[in-house]
Parts: structure tokens; sequence; C-alpha cells
């Protein structure tokens, strides 16, 4: 018996360092992202004549917006020190920022391809972005429906959901991370110099760190709850 629990506090010591690695991870990718789009691209602008500053709102909204803030939402109930109800706030309203900034930042995708005269939804990113950010919405949906909304669900049928809940969400989570992989490869192969091609492949080599940390995360600390 004192086994298991010496067992359990050591992965659980280990879940929450490795989630730590992941919140480096989280602000080297933001500064990454932030370096590669203000001075390699000219900036970020949504409302700017230029399609090249109407385009870099996209990959800004969709890396800090959605990616890291899905991946803090999940880290949540390792890295915020309350009860679990607060930690479960923290969890649906950091997604809920996420899910309205990945909306945002398809519209930039589409608002650029307009001003550039490009076709829409051609590329596979385009496809893994689209079905990520739609299964992301229909995740939040049910996510409120079954565990917030009052007399919504059976206290048994919300336990039977939850382990569901969690690797559905884990899965659209590192889908997100493909896509943005996927995004980052084809602006590697159009750089205008080896530097910043070189800069967008570091800056997607710790997205996928960063998705491998948030994983890690959840996987210890499903397996010693």
């Amino acid at each position: 018996m004192a086994h298991g629990i010496i067992g359990n506090y050591h992965h659980s010591v280990v879940a929450s360092r490795v989630a730590m690695l992941a919140h480096v991870l989280f602000l080297t990718t933001a500064v990454l992202m932030l370096v590669w789009l203000l001075h390699y691209r000219g900036g970020i602008n949504i409302q700017s004549e230029d399609p090249e500053q109407i385009f870099n709102v996209h990959p800004f909204v969709m890396s800090w917006g959605f990616i890291l803030l899905i991946g803090e939402a999940i880290l949540a109930y390792s890295t915020i020190p309350m009860d679990h109800r607060t930690q479960k706030m923290a969890h649906m309203l950091i997604h809920l920022v996420g899910l309205i900034l990945a909306i945002f930042g398809v519209y930039a995708a589409f608002k650029y391809h307009d001003a550039a005269v490009a076709p829409d939804l051609t590329s596979l990113h385009s496809w893994l972005g689209i079905t990520a950010v739609s299964l992301f919405a229909l995740q939040w949906l049910f996510g409120f429906a079954a565990f917030w909304l009052p007399g919504a669900a059976h206290p048994e049928t919300r336990a039977a959901a939850a382990p569901v809940h969690v690797m559905a969400g884990l899965a659209i989570f590192l889908l997100a991370v493909c896509a943005a992989e996927t995004g980052l490869v084809e602006k590697s192969a159009a750089a205008a110099s080896t530097g910043e091609a070189r800069l967008i492949n570091v800056t997607g080599i710790f997205i996928l760190l960063y998705g491998v940390a948030v994983g890690s995360t959840v996987a210890l600390r499903r397996a010693f709850l």
C-alpha cells in the first residue's frame, strides 16, 4: 500500500515537472512566432492593405490563441493549485477563449485569400485546420452540456463520459499541432531567406515539443489517479 502511495506521489511530481517544461516551451514558442512575424514578415494587421500582413494574423492567432491556449487549458488540472471546481472553470474558460481566437484565425485566413485572390481550402493544412477547429467546437459544446449544465447528465453518465472527453480533447489538440506543422512546412518552403526558413523550422520543433509535453502530462496524470 505504502509502495503504491509513494509511486503515485513520484509520478505526480514527474507530471508537474513535465507541465512546467510545457510552460517553458509555451513561452519559447510564443516568442519565436512573434520574432518570425514581426522581423521577417513585416508585422500583424488585420486591417492592412498588404495581404501578407493580413495573413500574419492567422499564424499569430492560431499559435498563441488556439494551440498554446488549448494546451494551457489542458494543463489547468495539473498546474493550477486550487480546488477541482476552480480548475474545471479555468479549463472551460481558457478553452472558450481559444475557440473564439481560432474562429478569428480562420476568418483571417479567408480574408487573406480574398485580398490575395487565392483559392480557399486547397491545402492539407487548411483541411486539417478546419477539421481541428470544428471538432474542438463540438468538444467544447459537449463538455459544457455534460459537465456544467445542471441536470443535463446523470452523475454516472458524467463519470463514464469524462475519460472519453479527456482523450478526445487530447486527440483534437494533437490534430491542431499537426495542422500547425503542415502550415509551417508550407511557409518554410516559401521563405525569403535561409534564416527565416530555419526560424520557422525551429518554431515548428518547439510546437511539436509543446504538444508532446502536454500529452505526456495528461498521460502521467491519468495513469496514476
